[in-house]
């Protein structure tokens, strides 16, 4: 499954293809050394907390990110299946890395 071709489209698409890519390149970076939650996301990157909000909803659709909690304590993680496709994430990653 790590080679899965339909994943490896998604990824592409979610962080290279769709306005606001490198934006949830950061978000998953951070929450791959640490999960946080909206308001410390916002604050780490600088970003308007709208912002943040809309960039986590899209990784959520497209099952980046899993959240656990309730309200304002709800805490993000990078979901298994990134997990499991981490190493296609990591080769787009370095490929806007050098386009950038």
């Amino acid at each position: 499954m790590a080679n899965d071709p339909h994943a490896k489209r998604l990824l592409w698409f979610v962080f290279a293809g769709s306005r606001g890519g490198i934006n949830r390149l950061k978000i998953i970076q951070s929450l791959k050394n640490q999960p946080s939650n909206t308001n410390q996301l916002a604050k780490e990157f600088g970003l308007d907390y709208k912002a943040i909000q809309h960039h986590i909803k899209v990784l959520e659709k497209n099952n980046m990110i899993i959240k656990e909690g309730e309200k304002y304590a709800i805490t993000y993680f990078v979901s298994p299946f990134l997990e499991v496709n981490m190493e296609t994430f990591e080769e787009i990653a370095r490929k806007l890395d050098k386009s950038t």
